[in-house]
């Protein structure tokens, strides 16, 4: 069994947001995590290689920097690193990026293809099922279990305050709740031997059967208009009652707000 994971290396919100004068991330500028969702996709087949010996490959696209991303994929246990990189692909939307990460796969073989459900740089949830359109492959999101029977994949999909239980031929791409699992952690030896391995890195000429115009800034339909780190809240509503009258004006605003 063949896994591929995409991964992103996205920036660390608590050491603060920097943005460029076009609107996009000054991500050179700022520190750096794994993306949540992705790490819990990346435990998953992590899992899938514990269990039936798969072979997992992981690949970002970014800066040249987001080797560190991968070497931290390979300390916990993936094989191989792919880096797609190049100046061109810079600025790029959840299209153009969808449409770079396809052209990359489209040089591996896979039977399972695992991402994030979103990124919290961006939170739109749209990347990983833009590649399995750009593939032409089925797509199940939102995973809070994933599981392998014969050459099928059977995930359990979040949903609400239920799940649903969906059955896929593979192969197939997967996006992964953060809640899908504990990811483990890095071990001496693993950072070890993932220094000692080769990050296999892309450019654009690397990319099958994807336009110029789908890719990076230019590729991108969806510009910024306006960006900032922090978001002003209003003050909200002040009111002075009773213990009675408090429950009943909760109890209202909840029934207002369709909670009950």
């Amino acid at each position: 069994m063949k896994v591929v994971v995409c991964i992103k290396q996205v920036p660390d919100t608590a050491g603060g947001v920097k943005f460029k004068p076009d609107g996009t991330l000054d991500r050179a500028a700022m520190l750096t995590i794994m993306n949540p969702d992705d790490k819990a996709g990346l435990e998953a087949a992590l899992r899938l290689k514990d269990q039936y010996g798969a072979e997992v490959t992981v690949v970002t696209m970014g800066l040249p920097k987001a080797e560190e991303v991968l070497r931290e994929a390979m300390a916990m246990g993936a094989d191989k690193g792919i880096l797609v990189t190049d100046r061109v692909l810079g600025g790029a939307d959840t299209w153009a990026t969808s449409q770079t990460i396809a052209g990359a796969l489209r040089n591996l073989e896979y039977d399972l293809i695992i991402t994030g459900r979103q990124a919290i740089d961006g939170d739109t949830a749209q990347v990983g099922p833009q590649i399995s359109e750009h593939l032409g492959i089925p797509v199940i999101s939102y995973a809070q279990d994933i599981r392998i029977e014969g050459d099928s994949v059977i995930v359990q999909r979040q949903y609400d305050d239920r799940y649903h239980v969906l059955k896929a031929k593979m192969p197939c791409l997967v996006t992964a709740l953060s809640e899908l699992n504990e990811p483990r952690y890095m071990t001496p030896g693993g950072i070890f031997d993932a220094y000692k391995k080769e990050v296999t890195v892309w450019g654009r000429n690397d990319l099958k059967d994807v336009l110029d115009s789908n890719l990076g800034l230019k590729g991108s339909p969806t510009q910024i208009a306006k960006a900032s780190d922090k978001v002003r809240k209003g003050a909200g509503e002040k009111v002075t009652l009773d213990p009675a009258e408090s429950v009943d004006y909760i109890i209202g605003k909840l029934t207002e707000k369709h909670v009950l």
